[in-house]
């Protein structure tokens, strides 16, 4: 197994691995390294992400001396153009950075908010609930956009190229146009047909130019977002968040059906947080991860719990057996108790506590029975806590996932979103809003207990989005990852951390390896190979109910870290690439570089 190799090549370590819940996450060992002057970073840069312009664009950001920041706002920027069903400059984002030179891990939270005129019972109809379709494409979906802000903010700590300079390989492809991609033009008969994509206005003129769906390898041209784009590099989020742009949100989220509630207000007014790094150990490595409104804490909990149900002596069959019960255990919890931390009181510094989690390891239930949630009361010594009421929210399998490691050693993970394929379907300065407040809880608590991830005025909805990375006890970083897929999202991430580091398998291997999600009472099971199938056969052998799916929407990206070099996986679900750099002069550490804000 590769975790033996990994306690070959580094230290293992000996102390019990303590969780903080603060900006660096990490531990006391990694904490006291950071006096220590570094060695230059060795293994060269790699970028991996969900399509190769948005690659090239990362890379020719490290090539101009760029560092890991630069690369993955520049590559984001051109997945919001050529990837627009998953995300772009009307979503949000999640950023996990690592610092080489000064071992910090920082966590900025760009999801977006609700606005301020958000009710409880804003989805409630005199008809009920909306239904899911209806909620999706309504104008009540339409939460305060992140993504500008979090691009602004990351530079300011960490970018070391012109602002401007970032927004080049978009404002090209966007101005001369890219080539429609397989999967973007596949979405597009289905979306006509489910959806409001081919009758709101904007939307339908782009995506189905004389009403017929744009095919695959047609030149598409986005003047629209070019010059949001020019604006942005222009005059900063401030192009974006007031004025002309911000008016064209408004106006987008307010059409029918259901208008939105969206104001300039609640646009001018949107912060990043900077949220802690949370850290547990996973065999004698550190993995560290973003805490709530993200799911990251659910990775901390699928490994730990797994860690406890597998047997060193179990089978291949027994260890996929105890992935499953330790993502039934990890989604009850996580579904119960996850939520904006701004707003409610989540007990995560329990759900990832050592000794919750063998608690928890212990709470077996028969494949045919619903886990319920973890009591964390009896962990929690303050009074002060409150249980929630049930909560299963739906969340859509959209979101990009983008994971680079630059010449220096800085390293992002960044998954971003609009939510649902193609966000609320309202266009808005060239590009799609989103539709992130049906990532709340639609209906209301019937039994007068609060729903953790209930809607509330300027709230930050649950999120299932978790980048992460893993180190050894030296601080030194061994992975990146991360992925899209909605609620699915954890069982994605977890796969390919679980997949590497204790299956023994190459990152791309462990993304390909059929992906397992086990939320509630079924088992979904990639079938479309004959691994897949096998191990559908076997959990329903062992009394699981077993749904069989013929593909998954993950879009892992992977970046792992040998005695050799990097070793980089791309999802073949979707359409990225990874490519390599060989090692830049170091002659200075980019991240000490302050470029000015704004280019003149």
């Amino acid at each position: 197994m590769y975790h033996r190799l990994v306690g070959q090549r580094f230290l293992c370590c000996y102390f019990v691995f303590l969780v903080f819940l603060q900006g660096c996450g990490q531990s006391p060992v990694l904490e006291a390294s950071k006096e220590t002057q570094r060695e230059p970073w060795p293994f060269g840069a790699m970028v991996t992400a969900a399509n190769p312009l948005a690659v090239d664009a990362g890379t020719q950001m490290l090539m101009k001396g760029g560092n890991a920041v630069d690369a993955a706002i520049a590559a984001h920027l051109v997945l919001g153009l050529v990837e627009p069903q998953s995300s772009g400059l009307g979503g949000g984002a999640f950023l996990l950075h690592y610092d080489y030179a000064t071992r910090e891990t920082t966590f900025l939270d760009g999801r977006e908010t609700a606005p301020a005129a958000a009710t409880p019972d804003m989805f409630i109809t005199e008809q009920g609930v909306m239904g899911y379709i209806e909620a999706w494409t309504s104008g009540k979906s339409v939460g305060t956009p992140g993504t500008v802000a979090l691009y602004f903010d990351a530079h300011q700590r960490y970018g070391s190229l012109p602002w401007a300079t970032l927004f080049q390989p978009a404002i090209e492809l966007a101005d001369d146009g890219f080539i429609v991609s397989p999967r973007l033009a596949g979405y597009l008969p289905m979306m006509a047909k489910r959806s409001r994509l081919a009758k709101n206005p904007g939307v339908k003129d782009y995506f189905y130019p004389d009403g017929v769906p744009l095919a695959a390898g047609t030149r598409l041209k986005n003047p629209g977002y070019a010059a949001t784009l020019k604006r942005i590099a222009r005059e900063g989020p401030s192009a974006f968040y007031t004025g002309e742009i911000a008016a064209s949100m408004v106006k987008a989220a307010r059409l029918p059906p259901h208008s939105g509630d969206l104001t300039l207000a609640d646009l001018e007014h949107y912060k990043v947080k900077v949220r802690p790094v949370i850290c547990g150990p996973y065999l004698d490595l550190n993995l560290c991860t973003t805490a709530p409104p993200s799911s990251g804490a659910a990775q901390i909990m699928v490994t730990s719990l797994y860690g406890h149900l597998r047997s060193s002596e179990g089978s291949e069959a027994d260890r996929i057996a105890a992935f499953v019960d330790a993502q039934r255990l990890a989604y009850a919890d996580r579904d119960h108790y996850f939520g904006d931390p701004d707003e409610i009181d989540v007990p995560v510094d329990t759900l990832v506590d050592p000794l919750y989690l063998k608690a928890r390891a212990e709470d077996r239930f028969a494949p045919s029975q619903l886990p319920t949630p973890g009591d964390v009361e009896a962990f929690i010594t303050s009074s002060e806590f409150t249980g929630f009421a049930p909560d299963t929210t739906e969340e859509m399998a959209g979101t990009t996932h983008l994971s680079i490691v630059d010449g220096f050693g800085n390293a992002v993970a960044m998954t971003a979103t609009v939510e649902g394929p193609f966000g609320s379907q309202r266009w808005a300065s060239g590009f799609l809003m989103n539709n992130e407040m049906t990532d709340f809880a639609k209906s209301v608590s019937e039994d007068g207990r609060p729903l953790a991830n209930a809607v509330a005025p300027n709230r930050r909805p649950r999120s299932s989005m978790s980048p992460t990375m893993i180190f050894d006890a030296a601080g030194d970083l061994i992975l990146v990852t991360g992925s899209p897929g909605g609620n699915s999202i954890p069982a994605y991430v977890a796969k390919s951390i679980i997949g590497i580091l204790d299956w023994g398998l190459t990152p791309q291997a462990a993304v390909d390896h059929p992906n397992i999600i086990a939320r509630g009472e079924t088992v979904r099971v990639e079938v479309a190979t004959e691994r897949g199938q096998a191990i559908a056969r076997d959990l329903e052998a062992r009394g699981y109910s077993v749904k069989r799916r013929e593909g998954e929407n993950s879009g892992l990206h992977v970046i792992y870290v040998t005695p050799s070099g990097l070793q980089g996986a791309a999802d073949p679900r979707r359409e990225g690439t990874v490519k390599a750099l060989p090692q830049p002069a170091q002659e200075q550490h980019p991240s000490s570089v302050r470029p000015s804000n704004l280019a003149p």
